[in-house]
């Protein structure tokens, strides 16, 4: 080798080695100054995404290690959103979707119909050009569903009925703007026959549906037999299931669909699928860690110096994302029947400006539709708006109390949806008050059932309440943290209330709410804790259970008692299997 190729050589592993300490450096500095500013995020009781977005502000203003620029980043961002997806896809279930279709693409196509118009006036009249306004009318349209879907899973309120009514809507909202995004870059044809260019609509109806197609096609005869393959190892079916989910994301990207259509897809390919929580758990940190670099980037992408000359835009955008747009999604939803806690909860979630907008922008840019004025607008709403967001999120419960009496408006009198109509409980006393059927709750069930003893349940999730009550068991849709549901419970003539909730925080709103009525029935409450359990009992709950405490022991006592019994072993497996079957409504 000669000395030319010699010294090319070197110089190409000098850089390749300077652009891998980069990648080191930049993302050892993320990860220290989300670490510090979670941990003061956290001591304020706000929401982690706050500190995500403040270090990507941070990261803005100071131009520090090229984060702003850096490929890598938005690279990994999009893993997060990918597997954000994956995990709402899996906790899909179709029957759901069929009983809320009807208001959700209502509500979704009355909510951005009026948002684009809106946004096309306010912009027209803030001197704004028609194209350049439709573009700003097309940002308000879209609410985050990275955003909802962390802080969902963070309060465990994906299950309830606001949770899915928001997810649902959040999809149709990402079909749209994919679509919107379809059009604006049309360019690629299909199969190189020149059909996208010349029947776009028609082209994307038509790969939408060969991709539907093969989802359920894969998922009825093929995937089951994969996943039933990989399961003796925990480790092959993680690999398993990232694998497919990558592989449909590439699958939907060929099509030129998104990464976020593609990722739920694959999601709701195993929606059925009885390995959901171990590949769940597995994931869980993995796409934690990607979640945070998504907003450590979107934060990132302020750009300061063009602020002061968009002021009165970004003052717009952020009152129309954090006040008018929930009005509208609670007055939609409202009118369909729903109750004021709900209609609360969604509209309060869908509070936010989507990341799916700052790409719209950054298109309309490169076409000239847009100034980077503009954009530099949608990003600082973006950013404030999911702030304001989060922290509303957050402290829902508090905000509803102190606004339940405006909340009134939006209910419609004399006409309630299928998915909340209560249950008469004329006539129930001395009876025990079942909080949460899912699992720990569901062999609680079917003990009072065997009993006979008089029992209701209170469930979040409609799907659990709906299997309940095909069982004729006395069932009715609500959430602890709803003052009007409790008032609902005939609290004064129960004997027994029991929560199996693991969220201490509607634990201790329930209790505080049975003493302050005075009622006299005993409490018996979950908390994940010894310290949530210190609390509690501080509060005068009379039994608080401790899920890990009480398998140890349960354990133990089987040892003692079955020490010497080796026959009790053996054939256990096939006892607890078919006691998993039997309580399958529950457990679903």
């Amino acid at each position: 080798m000669d000395s030319g190729a010699s010294g090319v050589l070197l110089l190409t592993r000098d850089f390749e080695m300077q652009n891998g300490n980069l990648l080191y450096i930049q993302l050892a500095g993320v990860l220290g100054l989300s670490s510090l500013f979670g941990y003061l995020v956290r001591f304020l009781k706000l929401p982690l995404i706050v500190a995500y977005l403040l270090v990507g502000v941070v990261f803005s203003l100071s131009g520090l290690l090229g984060i702003v620029h850096s490929e890598v980043l938005i690279a990994f961002s999009e893993i997060g959103i990918a597997m954000v997806l994956f995990f709402i896809g899996m906790g899909m279930d179709v029957r759901e979707l069929k009983a809320l279709g009807r208001p959700l693409i209502i509500t979704s196509f009355v909510q951005i119909a009026l948002s684009v118009s809106l946004g096309w006036g306010i912009g027209r009249l803030m001197g704004f050009g028609p194209v350049e306004s439709g573009f700003i009318g097309l940002t308000l349209a879209f609410s985050s569903t990275i955003v909802v879907v962390k802080l969902l899973i963070e309060k465990r309120d994906m299950s309830s009925l606001y949770g899915k009514l928001s997810i649902g809507i959040l999809l149709i909202e990402d079909l749209v703007a994919l679509g919107v995004l379809m059009a604006m870059t049309v360019g690629s044809s299909f199969a190189h026959a020149g059909f996208q260019e010349s029947f776009p609509v028609l082209a994307i109806i038509f790969k939408g549906t060969a991709l539907l197609l093969l989802t359920f096609v894969l998922s009825r005869y093929i995937l089951r037999r994969i996943f039933r393959a990989v399961a003796t190892s925990p480790e092959l079916l993680f690999l398993t299931a990232l694998s497919w989910c990558f592989v449909y994301v590439a699958i939907s990207l060929l099509l030129g669909f998104s990464v976020v259509i593609g990722a739920f897809l694959a999601g709701l390919a195993l929606a059925s699928s009885p390995f959901y929580y171990e590949i769940q758990g597995k994931v869980k940190p993995l796409r934690d860690f990607f979640v945070m670099l998504f907003f450590v980037y979107l934060g990132s992408q302020v750009v300061v110096s063009q602020i002061v000359s968009v002021v009165p835009l970004i003052v717009f955008l952020v009152v129309y994302a954090v006040l008018v747009k929930p009005l509208i999604f609670a007055t939609v939803l409202g009118g369909l029947g729903f109750r004021k806690h709900t209609v609360f909860q969604t509209a309060t979630n869908l509070s936010q400006v989507s990341e799916f907008s700052l790409i719209i922008m950054v298109i309309g840019v490169r076409v000239g539709y847009v100034s980077s004025a503009t954009l530099t607008a949608v990003a600082v709403t973006v950013v404030l708006s999911v702030l304001v967001s989060s922290i509303l999120i957050a402290n829902s419960r508090k905000v509803y109390k102190k606004s339940g009496w405006f909340l009134n408006f939006f209910e419609r009198k004399g006409f309630t949806h299928q998915l909340e109509m209560k249950q008469k409980l004329d006539g129930l006393t001395d009876h025990v008050i079942v909080v949460g059927a899912h699992r720990m709750g569901g062999e609680i069930v079917r003990f009072l059932q065997r009993e006979k003893i008089p029992f209701m349940v209170l469930d979040f999730n409609p799907r659990v309440i709906q299997n309940l009550v095909n069982e004729g068991i006395l069932a009715i849709y609500g959430d602890v943290g709803d003052p009007e549901i409790v008032e609902f419970l005939n609290l004064d003539r129960a004997r027994f209330v029991i929560s199996t909730v693991p969220n201490f925080e509607d634990n201790l709103i329930f209790l505080k709410e049975i003493r302050r009525q005075k009622v006299e029935a005993y409490t018996i409450l979950r908390a994940a804790s010894p310290e949530d359990a210190k609390r509690l009992y501080k509060m005068h709950a009379d039994y608080v259970v401790l899920p890990e405490l009480v398998s140890g022991e349960y354990v133990v006592g089987v040892l003692k008692d079955h020490w010497g019994d080796s026959e009790f072993f053996r054939s256990r497996a096939d006892v607890e299997l078919k006691r998993l079957f039997r309580n399958k409504f529950v457990l679903l």
